[in-house]
């Protein structure tokens, strides 16, 4: 791994893209954060990428992703390309000798993700897959929670998470460009189980419903068999809002209300449930910025030069487990 290259105390972020995800939630959390910095922002667009430099105080704009990466000034990249541009960008940003932060999906295999952290070595760059996820308190507490046998030996995990997004324009929507509802939300349902579990699960089944019209899959159901349990999921791009995960041990359960995208200006809860019929005991975590402490922990990685929080293997583990669902797929219907 490398080590920063920045100049004074802080680490300088450059943007790749104008994404909706990066100008209303990621950037300015990474704004926010501690001994962090933006400099720059780029688009295929010059003047939408001044536009939104100016709308959140970014100095630099760019008409071109070569030249953010070409601009010395920068040490780090994030990366919220749609899906299918993820690996190749990171790529060449490594190249370009920027420590990468890259949007989950970190790739569209495991094979492509191999080659992107091998180029990342190779070229003496931290990189990482922008899980935020896990970085909230409410997660830490619940992994320890698991750990220290709150809920007796795990035996069973479920997770749930939906929106409603019909637009055919949208990139979730367009299987060229690594859309679908596996893709873009399954990953956290997997990564959930496994982190959970703390192993890789030993046989993978799953169906997959696609609309007929864009081709991608909009309901997605799986079922992850580890040695000492069992955890089932289902994603959708075409039902409600929704998210919820719960965790079902030999003494108890526990209950996770808004386990991916909780409200950073108020407190999360977990429910620890001993029975159906007794009142469960609520823990509250946060608020937090959960995008800013994982772009901190990143930044930590980047200036001592050690092995990121989710690491390469992590990554590589949970797109091995979207490439077996892919390849057993069973369609619905």
């Amino acid at each position: 791994m490398g080590s920063c290259t920045a100049k004074g105390d802080k680490v300088r972020f450059g943007i790749l893209s104008t994404a909706k995800i990066g100008r209303e939630h990621v950037i300015p959390e990474i704004q926010a954060a501690e001994g962090i910095e933006v400099v720059a922002i780029a688009s295929r667009d010059a003047d939408l990428a001044r536009r939104v430099a100016d709308d959140l105080g970014i100095g630099r704009s760019y008409g071109s992703y070569e030249a953010l990466l070409a601009d010395a000034d920068v040490d780090a990249i994030y990366n919220p390309l749609p899906n299918h541009l993820h690996a190749p960008w990171t790529m060449a940003a490594a190249r370009a000798g920027k420590h990468v932060l890259c949007e989950k999906p970190f790739a569209l295999d495991a094979s492509e993700a191999r080659s992107v952290f091998a180029a990342a070595e190779g070229a003496g760059v931290t990189v990482m897959e922008a899980f935020m996820y896990g970085f909230h308190p409410q997660w830490e507490g619940v992994l320890q929670l698991t750990a220290e046998g709150a809920i007796g030996e795990l035996r069973g995990v479920q997770s749930w998470f939906s929106y409603f997004g019909r637009d055919p324009d949208n990139i979730r929507n367009v299987p060229e460009w690594g859309g679908g509802g596996l893709y873009d939300i399954g990953c956290y349902a997997i990564s959930t189980a496994r982190r959970l579990f703390g192993s890789e699960p030993v046989e993978v089944t799953a169906t997959l419903h696609r609309e007929p019209e864009s081709g991608v899959d909009v309901i997605a159901s799986g079922a992850l068999h580890f040695e000492t349990g069992q955890a089932s999921f289902t994603v959708s791009t075409r039902a409600a809002l929704m998210q919820r995960v719960q965790a079902v041990g030999t003494e108890g359960t526990l209950i996770v209300t808004l386990p991916f995208n909780p409200r950073r200006d108020r407190p999360t809860t977990v429910e620890l449930w001993r029975d159906p019929w007794s009142d469960p005991e609520i823990m509250t975590f946060g608020p937090a910025a959960q995008y800013g402490l994982m772009a901190r922990a990143f930044a930590d990685a980047v200036e001592r030069g050690t092995e990121p929080p989710v690491s390469p293997a992590e990554t590589v583990a949970n797109m091995t487990v979207i490439d077996q669902i892919f390849a057993g797929e069973k369609p619905s219907g």
